[in-house]
């Protein structure tokens, strides 16, 4: 044992063969020159001694979550929608792609350069969004635009999207969009 060493640590190869082997002196597998099982007789017994040694100061593997998370996984599909090799524009263009319309939506709304620019813009808005339900749906790996788990982004995405379109086709005044138990429900909590 060197400075430094334990004995749970395995014997680095070239000392496995310089230390005296379990079957004793001149006889045993490493006196028929059988090097490699002398090694893998030092290596078994330190691993023996390893897991003995690890149960009994308390390290055995357990089912709890860590106090302290230290690292985070990825998420499902989280990987680069293009090669490794690509600009990083390129290798991002699921997510590219929602923000330019949801930010072309933004810039609709806040110019106003046509009547009904609002609804047209929010709309582009809650299009954005379902366009990316339906990439993290198709697209196997989607880069930045997987937060969560599949599931979780397509349910978010989605319905985020729909009610968006939703509210922006039944906004007053003149909406697009009648819906007639609205107007009930508006009228009885209203009046």
């Amino acid at each position: 044992m060197g400075a430094g060493t334990s004995p749970a640590d395995p014997a680095p190869a070239g000392r496995a063969a310089a230390e005296p082997s379990a079957a004793g002196p001149g006889g045993g597998s490493a006196g028929r020159g059988d090097g490699d099982s002398a090694e893998r007789a030092a290596d078994d017994s330190a691993s023996a001694s390893a897991e003995q040694g690890g149960a009994a100061r308390g390290r055995t593997r357990s089912r709890r979550f860590p106090r302290f998370t230290r690292d985070t996984a990825r998420p499902e599909g989280g990987g680069r929608a293009a090669s490794g090799d690509a600009p990083a524009p390129a290798r991002q263009w699921p997510l590219l792609t929602v923000l330019c319309a949801a930010g072309l939506g933004l810039l609709i709304v806040a110019l106003d350069p046509f009547a009904e620019a609002f609804r047209i813009g929010t709309i582009l808005i809650g299009c954005a969004l379902i366009t990316g339900a339906v990439l993290r749906w198709a697209v196997p790996s989607v880069g930045m635009l997987a937060v969560r788990s599949r599931f979780t982004d397509l349910v978010t995405y989605g319905l985020m999207g729909t009610l968006i379109v939703l509210l922006a086709l039944v906004a007053q005044p003149r909406p697009w969009l009648d819906v007639p138990i609205l107007e009930d429900a508006v009228r009885f909590t209203i009046r």
